[in-house]
């Protein structure tokens, strides 16, 4: 025979145990020195910086008068033959 099972305490332990994976979360995020998280942005910075400068190439901004995509370089469908 099945457990006998009260739905309003299973709904607020499933509400607790949801409250507690968010504050662990949050303990995670932002319980953190200032010196962990300036060292945290600084490698994101330069990871950043590092991915930038290795870019083949640097389009305009589609919405500046002056980009046009059939201007763009790159591969061209074209044939050389």
């Amino acid at each position: 025979m099945a457990d006998i099972v009260n739905l309003r305490q299973a709904r607020k332990q499933k509400v607790r145990a949801e409250q507690e994976r968010l504050a662990e979360q949050n303990r995670a995020l932002h319980g953190r020195s200032r010196a962990d998280r300036e060292r945290d942005r600084s490698i994101a910075d330069k990871a950043e910086k590092f991915v930038a400068g290795h870019r083949r190439e640097v389009l305009g901004d589609p919405d500046s008068p002056d980009f046009n995509p059939n201007n763009a370089t790159g591969f061209s469908d074209k044939s050389d033959a």
